[in-house]
Protein backbone atom coordinates (compact mmCIF):
# COMPACT_ATOMS: atom_id res chain seq x y z
CA UNK A 1 0.00 0.00 0.00
CA UNK A 2 1.40 3.38 -0.76
CA UNK A 3 2.00 5.73 1.85
CA UNK A 4 0.04 8.63 2.27
CA UNK A 5 1.57 11.75 5.03
CA UNK A 6 -1.45 13.49 4.66
CA UNK A 7 -4.08 10.79 5.30
CA UNK A 8 -1.01 9.47 7.81
CA UNK A 9 -0.40 12.51 10.01
CA UNK A 10 -3.40 13.10 11.67
CA UNK A 11 -3.43 9.97 13.63
CA UNK A 12 0.22 11.41 14.55
CA UNK A 13 -1.39 14.46 15.74
CA UNK A 14 -3.73 12.63 18.02
CA UNK A 15 -1.74 10.68 20.57
CA UNK A 16 1.75 9.01 20.99
CA UNK A 17 0.78 5.82 19.35
CA UNK A 18 -0.34 7.89 16.34
CA UNK A 19 3.27 9.42 16.37
CA UNK A 20 5.15 6.53 16.78
CA UNK A 21 2.86 4.62 13.63
CA UNK A 22 3.49 7.63 11.72
CA UNK A 23 6.89 7.53 12.31
CA UNK A 24 7.44 3.61 10.79
CA UNK A 25 5.29 4.06 7.91
CA UNK A 26 7.29 7.44 7.19
CA UNK A 27 10.44 5.95 7.40
CA UNK A 28 9.66 2.91 5.78
CA UNK A 29 8.31 5.23 3.00
CA UNK A 30 11.27 8.19 2.78
CA UNK A 31 14.30 6.16 4.51
CA UNK A 32 14.52 2.80 5.53
CA UNK A 33 12.21 0.48 7.53
CA UNK A 34 12.90 1.12 11.57
CA UNK A 35 14.09 -2.25 13.22
CA UNK A 36 14.12 -4.14 16.35
CA UNK A 37 18.02 -2.82 16.62
CA UNK A 38 17.72 0.80 16.00
CA UNK A 39 16.14 1.60 19.24
CA UNK A 40 18.32 1.74 23.01
CA UNK A 41 17.07 -1.23 25.62
CA UNK A 42 15.17 -0.12 28.72
CA UNK A 43 17.87 -0.69 30.61
CA UNK A 44 20.43 1.76 29.04
CA UNK A 45 17.72 4.09 29.45
CA UNK A 46 17.51 3.42 33.29
CA UNK A 47 20.86 3.72 33.62
CA UNK A 48 20.50 7.53 32.39
CA UNK A 49 17.75 8.39 34.56
CA UNK A 50 19.12 7.37 37.57
CA UNK A 51 22.92 9.14 36.80
CA UNK A 52 20.47 11.88 36.19
CA UNK A 53 18.36 11.82 38.83
CA UNK A 54 14.61 12.45 37.40
CA UNK A 55 12.44 10.38 35.50
CA UNK A 56 12.58 10.26 32.14
CA UNK A 57 8.84 11.27 30.68
CA UNK A 58 7.20 7.93 28.57
CA UNK A 59 7.34 9.66 24.96
CA UNK A 60 10.94 10.14 25.33
CA UNK A 61 11.93 6.72 26.32
CA UNK A 62 9.77 5.50 23.64
CA UNK A 63 11.33 7.33 20.77
CA UNK A 64 14.74 6.16 21.99
CA UNK A 65 13.41 2.67 22.49
CA UNK A 66 12.02 2.90 18.76
CA UNK A 67 14.84 4.80 16.87
CA UNK A 68 17.27 6.18 19.11
CA UNK A 69 20.21 4.81 17.23
CA UNK A 70 18.96 5.95 13.92
CA UNK A 71 21.13 9.04 13.35
CA UNK A 72 20.04 9.02 9.77
CA UNK A 73 16.16 9.48 11.33
CA UNK A 74 17.47 12.29 14.18
CA UNK A 75 21.12 13.92 13.63
CA UNK A 76 21.61 14.87 9.82
CA UNK A 77 21.60 18.39 10.89
CA UNK A 78 20.28 18.72 14.71
CA UNK A 79 21.56 15.99 16.98
CA UNK A 80 19.41 13.50 19.41
CA UNK A 81 21.81 13.26 22.17
CA UNK A 82 22.36 9.42 23.28
CA UNK A 83 20.75 8.58 27.09
CA UNK A 84 24.83 9.05 28.35
CA UNK A 85 24.47 12.80 27.09
CA UNK A 86 21.28 13.49 28.35
CA UNK A 87 21.33 16.35 31.14
CA UNK A 88 19.45 18.78 33.14
CA UNK A 89 19.37 22.28 32.80
CA UNK A 90 17.25 25.31 33.92
CA UNK A 91 15.20 22.11 35.50
CA UNK A 92 14.47 20.58 31.65
CA UNK A 93 15.86 17.85 30.47
CA UNK A 94 17.60 18.33 27.58
CA UNK A 95 17.69 15.63 24.74
CA UNK A 96 18.44 17.69 21.53
CA UNK A 97 21.24 20.58 20.12
CA UNK A 98 21.68 22.16 16.97
CA UNK A 99 24.79 20.94 15.39
CA UNK A 100 26.50 24.35 15.74
CA UNK A 101 25.91 24.80 19.51
CA UNK A 102 22.93 27.69 18.88
CA UNK A 103 19.56 25.69 20.01
CA UNK A 104 18.86 23.22 22.58
CA UNK A 105 15.45 21.47 23.50
CA UNK A 106 14.31 20.22 26.57
CA UNK A 107 11.06 18.97 28.50
CA UNK A 108 10.25 19.30 32.29
CA UNK A 109 10.83 15.72 33.53
CA UNK A 110 7.36 14.42 34.63
CA UNK A 111 4.61 13.87 32.28
CA UNK A 112 3.93 11.46 29.82
CA UNK A 113 4.01 13.86 26.89
CA UNK A 114 5.32 16.32 28.25
CA UNK A 115 5.76 20.35 26.21
CA UNK A 116 8.74 20.57 24.14
CA UNK A 117 10.95 24.03 25.10
CA UNK A 118 13.51 25.50 23.37
CA UNK A 119 16.72 28.11 23.92
CA UNK A 120 18.43 29.98 21.52
CA UNK A 121 22.16 31.21 22.09
CA UNK A 122 21.87 34.86 22.69
CA UNK A 123 24.66 37.68 23.00
CA UNK A 124 22.92 38.99 26.15
CA UNK A 125 21.41 37.16 28.97
CA UNK A 126 17.76 37.00 28.18
CA UNK A 127 15.17 36.65 31.22
CA UNK A 128 13.17 33.51 29.74
CA UNK A 129 15.91 31.64 28.01
CA UNK A 130 13.57 28.95 27.11
CA UNK A 131 10.04 29.21 24.85
CA UNK A 132 7.71 26.98 23.81
CA UNK A 133 8.48 24.51 20.71
CA UNK A 134 5.36 21.73 20.28
CA UNK A 135 2.92 21.35 23.33
CA UNK A 136 3.65 17.43 22.85
CA UNK A 137 7.07 15.36 22.77
CA UNK A 138 5.46 13.22 20.67
CA UNK A 139 4.72 15.53 17.99
CA UNK A 140 8.42 17.17 18.58
CA UNK A 141 9.55 13.88 17.53
CA UNK A 142 7.53 13.36 14.52
CA UNK A 143 9.25 17.30 13.79
CA UNK A 144 12.26 15.78 13.88
CA UNK A 145 12.22 12.60 11.55
CA UNK A 146 10.29 14.98 9.13
CA UNK A 147 13.05 17.73 9.65
CA UNK A 148 16.27 14.76 9.77
CA UNK A 149 14.93 12.89 6.91
CA UNK A 150 14.57 16.35 4.51
CA UNK A 151 18.08 17.06 5.59
CA UNK A 152 19.87 13.92 4.38
CA UNK A 153 23.15 14.83 2.74
CA UNK A 154 22.78 14.19 -0.95
CA UNK A 155 21.68 16.19 -4.53
CA UNK A 156 18.21 15.78 -3.53
CA UNK A 157 18.14 18.30 -1.04
CA UNK A 158 17.91 21.98 -2.29
CA UNK A 159 16.50 25.72 -0.77
CA UNK A 160 14.71 28.31 -2.54
CA UNK A 161 13.76 31.76 -1.11
CA UNK A 162 9.91 32.07 -1.15
CA UNK A 163 7.67 34.38 0.59
CA UNK A 164 5.11 33.36 2.33
CA UNK A 165 2.76 35.01 -0.09
CA UNK A 166 3.87 32.86 -2.97
CA UNK A 167 3.35 29.63 -1.96
CA UNK A 168 0.84 29.41 -4.56
CA UNK A 169 3.68 28.45 -6.69
CA UNK A 170 4.07 25.20 -5.30
CA UNK A 171 3.47 22.41 -7.54
CA UNK A 172 -0.27 21.21 -6.90
CA UNK A 173 0.45 17.93 -5.78
CA UNK A 174 2.84 19.85 -2.92
CA UNK A 175 -0.07 20.48 -0.32
CA UNK A 176 0.19 21.58 2.99
CA UNK A 177 0.49 19.24 5.69
CA UNK A 178 -2.03 19.69 9.12
CA UNK A 179 1.21 20.17 11.36
CA UNK A 180 0.55 22.67 13.69
CA UNK A 181 3.00 25.93 13.14
CA UNK A 182 5.99 25.92 15.70
CA UNK A 183 7.81 27.62 17.48
CA UNK A 184 4.48 27.69 19.40
CA UNK A 185 6.07 30.86 20.81
CA UNK A 186 6.28 32.77 17.65
CA UNK A 187 3.50 34.89 15.90
CA UNK A 188 1.03 33.05 13.26
CA UNK A 189 3.06 34.00 10.50
CA UNK A 190 6.62 33.44 11.66
CA UNK A 191 5.96 29.86 12.04
CA UNK A 192 7.21 26.71 10.07
CA UNK A 193 5.06 25.26 7.66
CA UNK A 194 5.33 21.56 5.85
CA UNK A 195 4.43 20.90 2.27
CA UNK A 196 4.54 17.54 1.18
CA UNK A 197 3.32 15.49 -2.22
CA UNK A 198 3.94 12.33 -3.13
CA UNK A 199 7.76 12.71 -4.34
CA UNK A 200 7.98 15.98 -2.32
CA UNK A 201 8.64 17.11 0.90
CA UNK A 202 9.39 20.65 1.98
CA UNK A 203 9.76 22.88 5.73
CA UNK A 204 8.87 26.67 4.84
CA UNK A 205 9.61 29.45 7.51
CA UNK A 206 8.49 32.41 5.90
CA UNK A 207 11.38 33.22 3.66
CA UNK A 208 12.96 29.79 2.45
CA UNK A 209 11.70 26.61 1.82
CA UNK A 210 14.05 23.55 2.29
CA UNK A 211 12.59 20.70 0.38
CA UNK A 212 13.64 16.94 -0.88
CA UNK A 213 12.32 15.81 -3.88
CA UNK A 214 12.85 11.55 -3.92
CA UNK A 215 14.54 11.76 -8.08
CA UNK A 216 16.12 14.00 -10.06
CA UNK A 217 12.72 14.38 -12.13
CA UNK A 218 10.93 15.44 -9.29
CA UNK A 219 13.75 18.15 -8.19
CA UNK A 220 13.12 19.47 -11.57
CA UNK A 221 9.74 19.14 -11.54
CA UNK A 222 9.47 21.12 -8.57
CA UNK A 223 11.67 24.06 -10.11
CA UNK A 224 9.65 24.75 -13.16
CA UNK A 225 6.95 25.23 -10.59
CA UNK A 226 8.32 27.62 -8.57
CA UNK A 227 11.33 29.15 -10.71
CA UNK A 228 9.93 28.78 -14.25
CA UNK A 229 11.45 26.31 -16.78
CA UNK A 230 15.72 26.33 -16.99
CA UNK A 231 15.97 28.22 -20.23
CA UNK A 232 20.17 26.93 -20.30
CA UNK A 233 20.65 23.36 -18.34
CA UNK A 234 23.92 23.98 -17.76
CA UNK A 235 22.50 27.20 -15.33
CA UNK A 236 21.31 27.51 -11.91
CA UNK A 237 18.12 29.78 -12.17
CA UNK A 238 18.33 32.36 -10.63
CA UNK A 239 15.98 31.68 -7.15
CA UNK A 240 17.74 28.77 -6.10
CA UNK A 241 19.36 29.22 -2.99
CA UNK A 242 20.87 26.21 -1.94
Amino acid sequence: MTFDIHAALPAALADRAGAWEFVRAFAADRARAIGPADGYTPAELDASAARLGVPLPAALRELYELLGRRSDLTSNHDVLLPPDKLYVEDGLLVFREENQGVAWWGVRPDGDDPEVLVSFSTAEPVEEPWSAWLHRFSLAAVEIVLSETLLFDDDLVEAVELDADDLDLLPETMRELAFPGYPESESAGNRIRWFAGHDLLGRHDGTMIVFRARTEDDLETFFDAVCGPDEDDEDEPDARAG
